[in-house]
């Protein structure tokens, strides 16, 4: 049992390294390609979305952030996972 639970801690950490590339990489595509006609850039878009879209609607919903030249889903989402990989260092 200690096996599984620390494969699957290993799994979810790829998983929000891959997704934290994935992040960095469509910010910094944001700055050369900011029609997003790329196909790489189209391609991160779909990998990182899911995950964004639910902190962008809560921004929405609630108004935050309305007038930022930021975009602070993005770093509220950086932050989630940053919190996220905390979590699961004190817990295991």
């Amino acid at each position: 049992m200690e096996y599984f639970i620390f494969i699957v801690k290993k799994i979810v950490y790829v998983f929000f390294d891959v997704l934290e590339i994935a992040l960095l990489a469509r910010a910094i595509l944001s700055w050369i390609d900011q029609m997003g006609e790329l196909k790489i850039s189209q391609i991160l878009e779909t990998v990182t979305e899911p995950f964004l879209f639910p902190i962008r609607k809560l921004c929405e919903r609630f108004h935050w952030f309305e007038n930022t030249p930021i975009d602070m889903p993005f770093l509220l989402g950086w932050l989630l996972i940053s919190l996220i990989r905390t979590v699961l260092v004190l817990v295991g």
